[in-house]
């Protein structure tokens, strides 16, 4: 028995029969689920990833999964609040949660390198749903993957996931050790770095040129980083006439790839 009986004492505010939830052996914790139904939905139609390990969902949820594909395993129907259980606090899951085998990563030289390319590389964002955002701007003006560096990048589950609506399975995502190694790498493949930084002379507009590019982001604390940038081939500013400092890493990354988006002459 504790030596400290105020620990064992239950907490004020408590209701009355109140239980600690834990998981069950070997099971996962609550971050490596999937939920939200556009990034299940994403999820389950990506040929990349193994069946189902788990798949909680409405009665109403179920029926669409079923018409959509079929009696999947691991399909468990089940309400609203015991699938909220599973998940972190306040997860907007929308009738649906999935556990499932990760993404692999790609390699840098799956990353096509056609005229035109545009690939994102963060710079330490840590965010999840900067990084989901991110993912979805990706998908919608067309990029060809996104570098992240692997220590310092958020798990492909839970938040990011559903900001990411669906983007996550449509997007390469390379995971590399260093940035300033994998930039010369991408250099020798034909890519050209351009690196954001509101400390630049020139706009984004001016530097880009139809060529295969690498778009640098920094985190929204420190911006990019010394070697990283050094490693960049020109370095660029978003024009901002309103006189607003910065703009979010999610939405700076959504301007400059409308931007590369555009036709070159």
């Amino acid at each position: 028995m504790s030596s400290h009986p105020e620990r064992n004492a239950p907490r004020k505010g408590k209701k009355p029969g109140f239980q600690p939830r834990f998981h069950k052996r070997g099971e996962r914790p609550s971050e490596d689920w999937i939920w939200g139904w556009h990034a299940v939905e994403a999820a389950l139609a990506n040929p990349r990833r193994g069946p189902p390990e788990r798949l909680l969902a409405t009665p109403e949820r179920a029926r669409q999964i079923e018409a959509a594909f079929g009696r999947l395993p691991g399909l468990e129907v089940q309400d609203n609040g015991f699938i909220a259980q599973n998940l972190p606090q306040g997860a907007v899951h929308q009738g649906v949660a999935l556990r499932a085998p990760p993404l692999e990563p790609v390699g840098l030289d799956e990353l096509e390198a056609g005229p035109g390319a545009v690939v994102l590389m963060l710079d330490q964002v840590t965010d999840p749903q900067n990084v989901g955002a991110i993912l979805r701007s990706a998908a919608a003006f067309g990029a060809k993957g996104v570098i992240l560096q692997d220590r310092h990048a958020p798990r492909f589950t839970g938040a990011l996931a559903k900001a990411a609506a669906g983007a996550l399975e449509q997007i390469p995502v390379a995971r590399v050790v260093n940035l300033s190694r994998a930039l010369d790498e991408l250099t020798d493949a034909g890519w050209r770095a351009v690196g954001l930084t509101g400390a630049s002379g020139q706009d984004l507009a001016d530097v880009l040129d139809g060529r295969p590019t690498v778009l640098v982001l920094g985190s929204e604390g420190e911006g990019l980083r010394r070697l990283v940038s050094e490693h960049c081939d020109e370095l660029a500013r978003i024009p901002m006439p309103g006189g607003f400092e910065s703009l979010n890493v999610s939405a700076a990354a959504a301007v400059a790839l409308y931007e590369a988006s555009r036709p070159r002459t």
